[in-house]
């Protein structure tokens, strides 16, 4: 062998280890990625679980208050039923988008009783909900990000080619229905 020939295996076999080398890292990126949509879901699955078992104490305080509201309290309690029934990301996403919406139905509706709005259960309830909604807004916000970036790098040259390989596809974002970006419309029932 001349001292070309070697020079060139030698070339080429960097050439191979550094291709091979890239292409782990966009590899382990890709994975790293992808685990973090998962532990980003798990972070917001975490407080809409705290959300849901709060629903049930603040209905037992506000029932006495408000028994001429049966409409918000049956929303809510739909809102709750389409959360079990809810699997996929964005079933899940349309069943808490209901459950906030009714949320805010209820907040509204309770402002009409001094009574209610004076107890301190539901005070506190009221208040453990809000910093509930603060931070599954947070988590919806960094869950987002994590997809999007997901979603760009797969879609990008190179990693297109190992996203392929893996049958890495596009991830669903936490969306908020169109209809909830509308203001509510709020009757107080009078019937006695």
């Amino acid at each position: 062998m001349h001292v070309g020939e070697i020079l060139v295996t030698v070339a080429v076999g960097f050439l191979l280890i550094g291709s091979a080398g890239y292409l782990m890292s966009i590899y382990n990126s890709l994975i790293a990625l992808k685990n973090n949509i998962g532990r980003s879901w798990a972070n917001i699955d975490v407080l809409l679980k705290q959300r849901h078992d709060e629903l049930p104490k603040l209905v037992k305080t506000c029932e006495g208050y408000m028994q001429h509201e049966r409409d918000v309290f049956n929303r809510l309690s739909e809102a709750r039923g389409a959360l079990l029934k809810a699997h996929t990301v964005p079933q899940r996403a349309e069943a808490e988008n209901m459950l906030t919406k009714a949320l805010g139905q209820f907040f509204a509706v309770a402002e009409a009783y001094p009574d209610l709005k004076a107890d301190a259960s539901f005070l506190q309830l009221q208040s453990r909900i809000s910093e509930l909604e603060n931070q599954i807004a947070d988590r919806r916000e960094f869950y987002n990000d994590t997809v999007t970036t997901f979603n760009t790098r797969i879609q990008q040259i190179p990693d297109v080619v190992v996203a392929n390989w893996l049958a890495f596809t596009r991830e669903e974002l936490f969306k908020i229905d169109s209809a909830d970006r509308q203001d509510v419309e709020i009757r107080f029932s009078l019937a006695g």
